[in-house]
């Protein structure tokens, strides 16, 4: 079974609060195409604008690191086909991670709900978030990627702090912010996959993540 884990990007759309929404247009329309190929065949040829941080993307640690891999050094095998363990946050905004569990090379899924508000001006307030502390010791066990589905793996104050970015993206740890579909996998024995395309001189990206459950 394969479960969707990414928000889908359409025209307008807000992720998140002062990153422009994309805008989607035509280059060639299917009427123009006719005129450019034989009778009965026709194309569309679409344009689109966006910001990086758009949807569900990943973050590499270029986009908090200058000299940090970007999209088109970070190595394949830390984006695709990597074990998966899903871990549930609870009632409060911080969440924790259970330092018993064995994380080293798997991606860590953190699963808030908090994607029911995805699109809505209560997504974009009060959102959950990893515990700076878990972050450090997700680092320090060699975790292979970490994804939330929550506006940001970080508290957003205003002073513009964001500890678990920096601890991860340090440690050439990639990142998957807004994603959605978590409630649908098992806690581990899934495979995990987000991988963008390889733009040089780029830290983040929209993915397609989905996870394949035997």
């Amino acid at each position: 079974m394969i479960v969707e884990l990414s928000h889908r990007i359409v025209d307008g759309m807000i992720t998140y609060p002062g990153i422009p929404a994309p805008k989607l247009g035509v280059h060639l329309s299917r009427e123009a195409s006719r005129e450019l190929y034989a009778p009965g065949t026709e194309f569309h040829i679409g344009t689109i604008a966006l910001a990086a941080n758009t949807g569900t993307y990943l973050d590499t640690p270029f986009h908090r690191y200058a000299d940090g891999p970007d999209l088109s050094q970070v190595s394949l095998s830390s984006l695709a086909d990597l074990p998966g363990l899903v871990v549930r946050g609870g009632p409060g905004r911080e969440v924790t991670i259970d330092e018993d569990l064995d994380v080293r090379g798997r991606a860590v899924l953190i699963h808030t709900g908090w994607d029911r508000h995805f699109g809505t001006d209560a997504y974009l307030h009060g959102h959950p978030y990893l515990a700076p502390a878990s972050a450090r010791w997700l680092a320090e066990q060699g975790v292979a990627l970490v994804g939330i589905d929550s506006l940001n793996l970080d508290d957003t104050p205003p002073h513009g702090e964001r500890p678990a970015h920096s601890i991860l993206l340090k440690a050439g740890i990639p990142l998957v912010e807004h994603m959605t579909g978590l409630a649908a996998l098992p806690p581990d024995g899934f495979r995990f996959h987000a991988a963008p395309p390889m733009v040089a001189g780029l830290g983040t990206f929209p993915v397609r993540a989905y996870a394949v459950v035997p």
